[in-house]
């Protein structure tokens, strides 16, 4: 019996691999080609709306050219490569299965060059060519462990926040070190190719080993699911002069100016008329409303929804705008679709405006919680919060819930209304200078200089420049 058992494992182990695009060779995977684009056309639209889609339809225009482009020379050229710009300050690129590669408007700030930009997005596609995020999927399910969240939410209120639990653990997948070797080789061969050069690549390598990781509980940074840069700016360097030795174009460039004319007025940092956190307080000019939030807690602001997590995430805020038209009736979808024990419901106003509160127990295939949950009548909608935590934590966490929810009120202060994001200008300089003289003549902070040179990467801070030559400048 045993041997019958072992034998038919092997059977289904040897029907189950594949033949890798890149390499040639057997490896072992559970999802078909047919199956991979699905997923992609799934989740797509899910991390779209989770994460925002930056306005700027040139830009978005721009990236989906070169990626196409470096989509035709790849070892699956005739996937449908997409492109996305992220609205997300958070330094970062990453791909789905089925082709979708995005790039986040904060890593288009630091990169220099449109050389730079294909060497990322190469880099990328490498992993979707060499089928990395599937493979390590099909090992995750021989092993019956799933991807997992890896994010603040528990699996049981993973449903809150609006995404699939797989889509949105695809964001969170590390690679390890021998796929990252193998898409940096393919970024770098696919970015030369059509003609860049990925030297830029490698500097970018060095901004991102002088630039500290500061993970939130949202979409991670590019130093949380990427390896050591540092270990990776002599080897693309030296994949960079191979590649070229080996295509031996005419040329390779890096357009510069192209790419700082694409990305001038581009939005630096935290947009606050996305809404934005001041004294613990969030602010949303956009749809003029404001509520306190718990002290100490991260805050993390998405398109869609508002993620507060206490230390230690024992406990959760989730605010965002609800479809239905009265609270009573997103209160009642609400009981419905998560199957809450409701242990209180009452009607109350919350500044005037109508309003329900519930308190309930959902209990899931792992863990229950406790939940506190406020629907609002507003000028949008029905705004809703749900704050959890586990049973026994829920006496401590109901007062901050109850604080917070019910501190939801119209937002008229002219400051808050009015404020206005950073963004990227690019600017001439008047006269030969160096880069450090050239922030004091643009009046830039003393406070700044340090990012201004990150921003500005390609040369030193008191190297000479050139009259006419471009910098970067927020403001």
């Amino acid at each position: 019996m045993k041997k019958i058992f072992l034998f038919l494992l092997s059977f289904w182990f040897f029907t189950s691999c594949s033949i890798d695009p890149v390499t040639g060779k057997r490896t072992f995977n559970l999802i078909p080609e047919e199956q991979e684009m699905k997923m992609g056309r799934e989740y797509d639209p899910q991390i779209s709306a989770m994460y925002g889609v930056y306005d700027d339809k040139e830009l978005q225009n721009y990236v989906a050219g070169i990626v196409e482009k470096l989509g035709k020379v790849s070892h699956r050229s005739k996937i449908p490569y997409k492109a996305r710009v992220m609205d997300s300050p958070v330094v970062n690129a990453f791909a789905i299965p089925g082709g979708y590669v995005y790039v986040t408007r904060g890593i288009l700030a630091y990169l220099e060059d449109e050389a730079a930009l294909a060497g990322v997005m190469g880099h990328e596609i490498g992993h979707v060519a060499a089928r990395h995020s599937v493979e390590q999927m099909s090992q995750a399910q021989l092993l019956q462990i799933g991807l997992g969240l890896g994010a603040a939410l528990s699996e049981t209120f993973a449903q809150y926040a609006g995404i699939a639990q797989q889509g949105l653990g695809l964001l969170f997948l590390k690679f390890g070190r021998d796929d990252e070797r193998e898409a940096d080789r393919l970024g770098v061969e696919y970015a030369t190719r059509i003609g860049y050069d990925t030297h830029s690549m490698a500097e970018f390598f060095t901004v991102l080993d002088r630039m500290s990781s500061a993970n939130g509980p949202g979409l991670p940074d590019f130093l949380s699911t990427h390896p050591n840069p540092r270990e990776r700016v002599a080897r693309v360097g030296q994949l960079t002069e191979e590649w070229e030795k080996k295509i031996n174009a005419s040329e390779y460039v890096k357009n510069r100016d192209a790419y700082l004319d694409h990305i001038n007025g581009l939005v630096f940092g935290n947009d606050p008329r996305q809404g934005f956190v001041e004294n613990n307080v969030f602010y949303h000019p956009g749809l003029k409303f404001q509520f306190p939030t718990p002290a100490g807690w991260k805050v993390n602001n998405l398109p869609t929804q508002v993620q507060m997590v206490a230390e230690k995430q024992a406990a959760a805020i989730i605010f965002k705008l609800d479809e239905a038209k009265t609270p009573a009736a997103a209160a009642d979808v609400f009981i419905q679709n998560n199957k809450l024990r409701v242990e209180s419901r009452k009607t109350l106003k919350v500044h005037g405006a109508p309003a329900v509160e519930l308190t309930g127990i959902v209990a899931g295939a792992r863990d229950t919680i406790k939940v506190m949950s406020y629907f609002i009548r507003g000028a949008q909608g029905v705004y809703n919060f749900v704050g959890y935590s586990s049973p026994t934590g829920f006496t401590a966490y109901a007062p901050v819930f109850r604080k917070t929810m019910s501190g939801l009120r119209r937002l008229s202060d002219r400051d808050k209304l009015n404020r206005q994001p950073l963004r990227v200008h690019i600017r001439a300089l008047p006269r030969a200078m160096t880069l450090k003289q050239a922030l004091k003549h643009f009046k830039v902070p003393a406070g700044k200089m340090e990012e201004h040179f990150l921003l500005n990467s390609s040369v030193k801070p008191d190297q000479k420049l050139n009259r006419g030559y471009r910098i970067k400048v927020v403001f």
